[in-house]
């Protein structure tokens, strides 16, 4: 047997250290349907309870939608439950086609294609249409698919601090001889929940004849008038290059994402770049379900209205009862607790509390910036807020932590 019991001890080891650290990421398991409210067993073996979904990617509620659901019954009656192949050789259908026009609408680019995920998208893109001769610039804070992306890429990689534009201009000084130059962003950092200096870095872009990607992962549906996007919020709608995006979050919560922008740039894709000619194509129910997500928002802003009131309310509730927060004006408000055990226990005690939000540390942030990061949404109603925000006062309470600055709540637990 090739898996040794000296292996198998390593590695036994290794996730005895990670237990004994405090940091053991335990998943919990859910009995019911995405929601503001879920009914969940935890630990595996429990009796099931109703708790508050605080850490849910469902912006804009839908991914229980029954006008959502309903088209993805019909997208499975008359297209099937899978296509059993890659796009360019028997995976194409009609639906595929038509959401590419839907979407290519939506965020007012000129062209769309499909990926199983954004992570697919994100992981096929740069090394489809860049080369050893270009480089690529990213925001130090981007995303780890973004990450992986640019590791398969030939061209050469730099990065520049977050949201920094003097320092990016310094970037592309000294990058000018490149044949392209490609600036790489977030739109609304995940784990931060900030938003890029899209209009500035368009402007740098122009100016040094640099191409503009951005990931609206966390943003496209919810963020801007329309909810089209972060560059519809920063007003340069028509100046990014590349988009990135997902279906997975606030526009239906399923699965699938895109790389939408200039055409030839798309089109290259169709043609090399590796998720997209190795990787079945999006199921039918999936496709379904977004082109009904689509048809809702351009019916009204009425969720993402919603969630932009309730995302204020709990950023206002959370700062006025003494929590350290991150800066940002997104449903993204994480509670900065900065020892990763810390944010392991409060989240423990937030959970029997009936508020089910998870601890993150290290790896997944950097070293010292644990946290809790809480995502509002529009399916959330103003007693789910209200009782979230009792319990997350009455655990920061019990761990003396409201009120304190961040240098005062490392001095008590550590780093």
């Amino acid at each position: 047997m090739s898996f040794s019991d000296k292996i198998r001890e390593q590695y036994q080891d290794q996730l005895r250290q990670i237990q004994d650290a405090g940091i053991f990421k335990q998943e919990r398991f859910i009995h019911s349907s995405q929601a503001a409210d879920i009914e969940v067993e935890f630990p595996e073996g429990s009796s099931l309870q109703r708790v508050i979904n605080m850490c849910s990617n469902n912006y804009l509620g839908l991914s229980s939608h029954p006008d959502v659901l309903k088209a993805a019954h019909e997208g499975l009656d008359h297209r099937g439950y899978g296509m059993s192949s890659v796009r360019f050789i028997c995976g194409t259908q009609d639906i595929h086609h038509e959401l590419e026009r839907k979407v290519t609408e939506f965020l007012g680019t000129e062209a769309t294609i499909l990926f199983p995920s954004c992570m697919d998208a994100n992981t096929g893109v740069f090394e489809a249409v860049l080369t050893d001769q270009d480089v690529m610039i990213s925001d130090r804070l981007v995303h780890a698919s973004i990450i992986d992306g640019i590791r398969l890429a030939p061209a050469q990689h730099d990065t520049f601090k977050h949201s920094n534009m003097d320092h990016l201009e310094k970037k592309l000084q000294l990058h000018v001889d490149k044949r392209f130059k490609l600036v790489i962003t977030d739109g609304v950092f995940s784990m931060d929940g900030d938003t890029a200096k899209l209009a500035e870095m368009a402007d740098l872009c122009e100016k040094y004849d640099a191409m503009l990607f951005l990931d609206d992962s966390h943003s496209s549906g919810f963020i801007g008038k329309t909810g089209r996007g972060t560059h519809e919020r920063c007003g340069v709608m028509g100046r990014v290059d590349i988009i990135t995006t997902t279906f997975g979050k606030a526009l239906g919560g399923a699965s699938g994402g895109c790389v939408s922008g200039r055409k030839e740039i798309v089109e290259l894709c169709r043609q090399k770049a590796r998720p997209y000619l190795f990787s079945n194509t999006i199921a039918p129910v999936v496709v379904s379900g977004v082109l009904k997500v689509l048809e809702i928002l351009s019916q009204s802003t009425e969720r993402r209205d919603k969630l932009e009131k309730n995302a204020e309310f709990w950023r206002r509730g959370l700062t006025e009862a003494g929590f350290v927060l991150k800066e940002g004006d997104t449903p993204i408000v994480p509670v900065m607790l900065f020892n990763a055990k810390l944010s392991q226990d409060i989240s423990r005690d937030l959970y029997t509390e009936g508020i089910y939000a998870i601890g993150f540390f290290f790896p997944v942030v950097p070293q010292g910036q644990a946290r809790i990061r809480t995502q509002i949404s529009a399916g959330h109603e103003q007693h789910h807020l209200e009782k979230a925000l009792e319990a997350f006062i009455k655990v920061g309470k019990k761990y003396d932590i409201l009120g304190k600055t961040k240098q005062e709540i490392i001095a008590q637990y550590g780093m």
